[in-house]
């Protein structure tokens, strides 16, 4: 009798209680519209063999379900219950597949409904050394057979050129899961560095994110794959006897999309990510032969993945309330993705082999269990409150003109409900003026605004009118505050007023004051006057970019430049005489290959003659003796040269760092000054002066002139125009050949530090 795994009926909810990562029933995160439920996809990936087992393993015609035949073990005897046969029905079984087909099968309406704002997740599950980090990422070294996640890199910025009307930002993370630890795999790039706090899991209303996970801005193709190879060389293997490659740790790459409409009325705008996991394999401890670190390792990832079919086969079972999310970092991180509002696709990659049959039935019930779980993808749309802003106060404009109509109905064309202007404000100050005095009997009122503006104008003139008072007293009598003592006590003193605070006499009729002189003004000198300086004239043509490189060359890049030649010619210097020691040592290994044919003339010669020995040691010639000695000192001068070669080699990638450096920055300083000088409007130099509100550098421009190629770039150019895959596999290389570059140069460095230590 055959057991047969389908999926049940799908759940309504899956309720979450205390301390569990479940969602309420039917409720939905804030900026989500409610989507349909609908069921996990998944999918078998059958590994190629020359040793598939055709007898216990066989396909549908469907290609949905695979069948799973078991011969009965005789030894159990006659009343043997043992089952013997299974059948799965899943979404897809893909035998013998291309990375082009499983993409198309698998990924791309996944991501392609990301750029529509749904949530996807794809997950890659299976044994060790099943194929499950070939079907995520491929062999990064041929193009053609890249796998699941850079393909999905590419369709996004693919359908991004393809919506032009939306301005669509693109960010990226990379996290490893290794031994119940988190790690940013991008944490070895020179602007981010190592975090100081342990990564945590945090919640919040909007989902799950990891606190102190660095998440970069991509703005072409070429950096995202340069992201994706820096976290790739990052990842933690091992190797043992079912894969000398196997991934020890969970692996989650995330794109973070986030789409803003060009059309400015458009206040909303959606947000999603695209969630790829490659898990790592589940072993047998008896079959890996695993020891040490690789058994502690495998411990861990056993137990992730025995915690994440927990929590698979809670979420499908409809009695189920908890949910144990938080059992281990693995499952508490995917739990936006297990059940929650995003398309959820899973590849359960699969042996052909009968000694893998056992764990083939594993994984098999697990896809299974997975097809159980229903999630509910919802688009994510937030609003943009800049935008929210402007709209408000368009239909405030719409408001006022539909007032101003009214009004015109109702002859009260002289009503209007713009801020005042300075002659209105005037003409009311003047009123107000007016009406203190007694020369106008009442002021009309018109509107709010306008009793509101009289009101203003009356402090003012209140104001104006105690300031002038006071002046006037300050002309003629020295004002002291009642409450000051001291000083009252020193006019007393002085005799200028009596014991009532009333005044002595005024010296002929004279009247005095005391006063403070301005701090900027001093007695015998007069203010000097500030220089100016008057800017070149600019010309009416702007001169062409070799013409003015030269004179920035020799002017305000001198410094640069002069930097630049200086590693040029230091970089020559490294070259020539890596070439000189090359000939050199080329010279001596034909001088080595002349004197061990010498060497061997020689010893055949001896041969032919006869041998002589002397208490068991055998006699040679002189002139065989010299060409030994000769032969050992050629060896170890080769082997000085050769290392003073290796050491060469070093400074030179350094050298060649250093001018690829200087060469960016005088360009860059260039760009820069050329376009301050000749390109921006006169009426936007006061902006990029001191305190202005355009820094130096933020004038975007498009190099044109460059300085002298080097033969490493001249090959890249010429790399690029001859790539056999065509133009679509440019950043994918290019990405590449710079992280390889780049690590290579570090293993050099770290090679010649350990060298000087020594």
């Amino acid at each position: 009798m055959a057991t047969v795994y389908t999926a049940r009926q799908p759940r309504v909810g899956s309720a979450g209680g205390f301390g569990c990562g479940s969602r309420v029933p039917g409720a939905s995160l804030p900026g989500e519209r409610m989507g349909t439920r609908k069921k996990v996809h998944a999918f078998v990936r059958v590994k190629p063999t020359d040793d598939f087992a055709h007898e216990m393993i066989r396909y549908g015609d469907d290609k949905r379900s695979i069948d799973i035949h078991l011969k009965k073990d005789i030894r159990r005897g006659v009343v043997n219950n043992q089952q013997t046969d299974w059948s799965f029905k899943l979404d897809g079984v893909l035998h013998d597949a291309s990375q082009d087909l499983i993409y198309e099968t698998v990924a791309k309406d996944v991501v392609s409904q990301a750029l529509d704002g749904y949530n996807g997740t794809i997950m890659c599950y299976g044994q060790t050394g099943a194929g499950k980090t070939y079907t995520m990422m491929g062999a990064t070294e041929n193009y053609k057979h890249r796998g699941i996640l850079p393909r999905a890199v590419q369709q996004v910025f693919r359908m991004i050129e393809e919506r032009p009307t939306h301005a669509i930002t693109v960010r990226v993370s990379y996290l490893e899961i290794y031994n119940e630890s988190l790690f940013d795999l991008l944490s070895t790039l020179p602007y981010v560095g190592p975090s100081v706090t342990p990564m945590t899991i945090v919640e919040n209303p909007q989902g799950v994110f990891i606190k102190g996970l660095s998440v970069h801005l991509t703005s072409q193709e070429e950096d995202a794959f340069s992201l994706l190879f820096e976290g790739e060389t990052n990842r933690i293997i091992a190797s043992h006897t079912m894969n000398k490659n196997s991934s020890r740790s969970h692996c989650l790459f995330t794109i973070y999309i986030e789409a803003h409409s060009r059309t400015l009325s458009e206040e909303k705008y959606i947000t999603s990510k695209i969630n790829l996991v490659d898990l790592a394999g589940s072993e047998r401890l008896g079959k890996s032969g695993s020891e040490g670190q690789v058994l502690k390792e495998a411990t861990y990832i056993n137990k992730s993945l025995s915690f994440l079919e927990q929590a698979i086969i809670a979420l499908g079972d409809q009695k189920r309330d908890h949910i144990p999310f938080r059992q281990c970092k693995l499952t508490h991180a995917l739990k936006d993705s297990l059940g929650g509002n995003c398309n959820m696709v899973l590849v359960t990659n699969i042996y052909g082999e009968a000694a893998q049959l056992e764990e083939t039935l594993s994984s098999l019930r697990f896809a299974s269990r997975m097809k159980l779980v229903t999630t509910e993808p919802a688009i994510n749309e937030k609003y943009d409150a800049e935008r929210m802003v402007k709209n408000l106060e368009k239909e405030l404009a719409l408001l006022k003109q539909e007032l101003a109509i009214h009004d015109s109905l109702t002859n009260r064309t002289f009503v209007t409900y713009d801020p005042m202007d300075e002659i209105q404000i005037a003409e009311i100050n003047s009123q107000v003026r007016r009406y203190l005095e007694g020369t106008l009997d009442e002021i009309d009122i018109i509107s709010l605004r306008q009793i509101k503006e009289v009101f203003n104008q009356f402090r003012v003139v209140l104001s104006q009118q105690e300031q002038e008072v006071e002046s006037t007293l300050r002309r003629k009598y020295t004002l002291i505050d009642r409450n000051d003592f001291a000083a009252i006590s020193a006019i007393q003193k002085a005799g200028l007023v009596d014991v009532d605070g009333h005044l002595v006499g005024e010296p002929e009729g004279q009247n005095f004051g005391l006063g403070v002189a301005p701090f900027s003004t001093k007695p015998g000198k007069k203010a000097k006057s500030k220089k100016t300086f008057k800017e070149p004239l600019r010309p009416d043509t702007p001169p062409s970019k070799p013409v003015a490189f030269e004179e920035f060359k020799n002017e305000q890049g001198s410094e640069i430049n002069r930097i630049f030649k200086e590693n040029k010619s230091i970089l020559n210097e490294r070259r020539k005489r890596a070439s000189e020691t090359t000939q050199h040592i080329n010279a001596i290994k034909r001088e080595i290959d002349v004197t061990k044919e010498a060497l061997n003339f020689q010893k055949s010669l001896r041969e032919k003659q006869g041998k002589y020995e002397n208490k068991g040691l055998m006699i040679i010639d002189e002139e065989e003796f010299l060409l030994i000695l000769k032969l050992k000192d050629l060896k170890k001068q080769y082997r000085s040269e050769y290392q003073d070669l290796r050491d060469l080699r070093a400074e030179i990638q350094y050298c060649q760092h250093l001018v690829d450096q200087c060469r960016h920055r005088l360009l860059m300083e260039f760009d820069i000054w050329y376009n301050e000088s000749f390109v921006i409007p006169e009426d936007m130099q006061m902006a990029l002066k001191p305190g202005g509100s355009i820094r130096p550098g933020m004038v975007p421009v498009n190099r044109i002139v460059s300085l002298g190629e080097d033969d490493q770039d001249k090959f890249s150019q010429l790399q690029q125009r001859v790539l056999p895959e065509g133009p679509d596999s440019i950043s994918f290389y290019n990405a590449k050949v710079k992280i390889e570059q780049k690590h290579n140069y570090l293993k050099t460095m770290m090679g010649l530090q350990q060298a000087h230590r020594k």
